[in-house]
């Protein structure tokens, strides 16, 4: 029904993470009816997007390819606590806790977790940046931030290993019920941290 141009358009958006079949539909057939400089706007900077955006070279978070040591905005802002050094596992999982503006130092980007089952292992990790960055400079505190899940809480051990060594304090952050949530849909594990780490009143 579709023309053939069309269809590859929509299988195209369909692979993107959360976008089905309709969606992607929508999102093609609304860029054939709109103004065509959308498209062509589109379509330029998807061209330019993996090749001007790339890995920030002190961290991992994303950054404007330009000169031959790449630094994402967050390395480059002098108000940013050197001392308080943040490891999350995913530039999404960074921006998360950009969003809450409560982390006012810098991060570390480990790209993956430990996960035995994906064949992914100690040796994958980037540890050989991230401790000579700790040796570097001066990190007076490294926050954990891997998710609860199997594979954040062991690599979360893995960092613990890895780490203290150098005698650097390590933090984890707590995890709980969510605000706004009930009771009686949490799981043991979450509730048991949530007793855990319960703070007075």
């Amino acid at each position: 029904m579709l023309p053939a141009r069309l269809q590859r358009l929509i299988r195209l958006f369909a692979k993107l993470p959360g976008v089905g079949d309709k969606t992607a539909q929508r999102y093609a057939l609304y860029l054939v009816a709109t103004d065509p400089s959308l498209a062509s706007t589109l379509g330029a900077e998807l061209v330019e997007l993996r090749a001007q955006l790339g890995a920030c070279d002190a961290c991992g978070n994303l950054a404007e390819l330009d000169g031959d040591r790449p630094l994402c905005a967050i390395c480059m802002d002098s108000k940013r606590d050197p001392g308080l050094l943040c490891v999350v596992a995913r530039v999404q999982d960074l921006l998360a806790i950009e969003r809450s503006a409560s982390m006012r130092g810098r991060y570390f980007v480990l790209g993956k977790l430990l996960s035995p089952l994906e064949g992914i292992g100690p040796e994958d990790l980037p540890m050989p940046k991230l401790l000579s960055r700790l040796q570097r400079e001066p990190v007076r505190e490294l926050i954990v931030a891997t998710p609860p899940s199997v594979d954040g809480e062991a690599t979360a051990l893995f960092l613990k290993r890895e780490i203290e060594p150098l005698g650097i304090p390590l933090s984890r952050i707590a995890s709980g019920v969510p605000h706004g949530g009930d009771l009686e849909y949490a799981d043991p594990v979450t509730m048991g941290r949530a007793l855990a780490g319960r703070q007075k009143l």
